[in-house]
């Protein structure tokens, strides 16, 4: 079969499916991308596209989104419009709809279907906006939440078949567009992401490598940022410190802004909270890692004695199911989307993101006694192999819906 996949940052969510169709052979891939310098996979051809035009800095603030996005889509429609020309007709079409890749590719190739990614539909009910006290909203709020929503109300029209990862994303949508859009994880590869007692990394600073028999505490977010609770993270330091002397707390992710708006401070939020808590810390026992090779992130999960993941409403990280496919104790912020995946006291822990302090507790209670909380990783990670296994439940799932868009003769085998 022919794919075409579109995603502005390739591979995206699509990295464990192109990589297994690849493996298969036979199949001729082609991924559109807007990333200058993109990973290559075996068996995969990138096209970089670049945008038909790009909103100015101090564009109206209510058609920003469209703009950029209507800029997205035709560079990304020129792009596959070549494609055609130089003899490349896919059989399906796959991406992301965020962008407004998508949104044209039926004016160049109106009988190909297409499967779009829905990952969020805003509003400042719900999700991370309004939800922090320490974020108010302003009265204009509503209006440019709308206003980004211009991108999927377009491409519900175009795409085929839409896709969301979890239910919770998928009910942000409006009720109109459920029918339309499947609900199935991109897929966690619980095959290579497992337990490891064996494992060990090795920090500059400490004169022997750091392993499970050490009281570690871990923290992961792509960036530090509020929407992934790193200030309340920072505000718990102090009492986790106090009770657990020997503990060392690992923090990984870097210092820029993924999700809402720049931090104003110099230094970032991280240098935010420096300046409110750093007072209270022990320096040498807290350890910022930055962004680290996926493998080295691996190992520091399963050294990992209580791993912390907080978050406001709001699309739900790789990084937690992936912590509890490798058997993580896990403190979590109790809100939907992780209600979603961790039952408390079942696969995980759910503390209130605002209390810094009972954060804190339930952390120390599984440092003093990691045995009597043992039993929450396995189950952890059982509930991960059960529900979303790349190989055994989101493969065949994702086959299922393309099978359904394409010619019989055109199916892929269902493993």
């Amino acid at each position: 079969m022919k794919f075409l996949f579109v995603h502005q940052n390739m591979p995206g969510q699509y990295r464990e499916l192109i990589q297994w169709l690849a493996a298969q052979g036979g199949h001729q891939i082609v991924f559109l991308t807007q990333r200058k310098q993109p990973p290559t996979f075996d068996g995969v051809m990138h096209v970089i596209y670049k945008s038909h035009n790009t909103a100015k800095e101090d564009a109206y603030g209510l058609s920003k989104t469209w703009e950029n996005a209507a800029g997205s889509g035709f560079g990304a429609a020129m792009a596959v419009r070549q494609l055609r020309d130089d003899g490349f007709v896919p059989d399906i079409i796959i991406g992301h709809v965020g962008w407004g890749e998508l949104t044209f590719l039926k004016e160049v190739l109106p009988d190909v279907p297409i499967i779009g990614f829905f990952e969020y539909y805003y509003s400042t009910k719900g999700g991370p906006v309004g939800f922090d006290p320490e974020s108010p909203v302003s009265g204009h709020a509503p209006f440019i939440m709308h206003a980004h929503n211009t991108v999927p109300l377009v491409n519900i029209e175009t795409v085929d078949l839409g896709h969301s990862p979890m239910l919770w994303q998928r009910d942000r949508f409006p009720k109109r567009f459920h029918e339309k859009i499947y609900v199935c994880h991109d897929g966690i590869r619980t095959d290579k992401l497992g337990p490891n007692p064996d494992a060990q990394i090795s920090l500059g600073r400490i004169d022997h490598p750091l392993t499970r028999n050490d009281e570690i505490v871990t923290y992961m977010a792509r960036n530090m940022e509020t929407t992934r609770g790193f200030h309340q993270f920072m505000r718990a330091v102090p009492h986790i410190q106090r009770q657990r002397p020997e503990a060392r707390i690992l923090v990984v992710g870097g210092n820029d802004t993924s999700y809402g708006g720049k931090n104003k401070h110099p230094g970032g939020l991280r240098g935010q909270m420096e300046k409110e808590v750093g007072h209270l810390i022990n320096w040498d026992r807290l350890h910022f890692l930055g962004q680290v090779p996926y493998v080295e992130y691996q190992k520091i999960i399963q050294i990992s004695r209580c791993h912390i993941y907080l978050t406001m409403p709001f699309v739900l990280s790789w990084s937690l199911l992936e912590s509890m496919s490798m058997e993580a104790t896990i403190v979590a912020s109790d809100v939907p989307p992780v209600r979603e995946a961790v039952t408390d006291g079942e696969t995980g822990l759910l503390v209130d993101f605002f209390q810094p302090e009972q954060i804190a507790e339930r952390v120390c209670d599984v440092l003093a006694a990691p045995e009597d909380f043992g039993h929450l990783g396995k189950a952890a990670r059982a509930h991960v192999v059960q529900n979303y296994d790349f190989l055994n439940v989101c493969l065949p799932e994702h086959l299922r819906r393309i099978n359904g868009l394409v010619p019989a003769e055109k199916q892929i085998p269902i493993p």
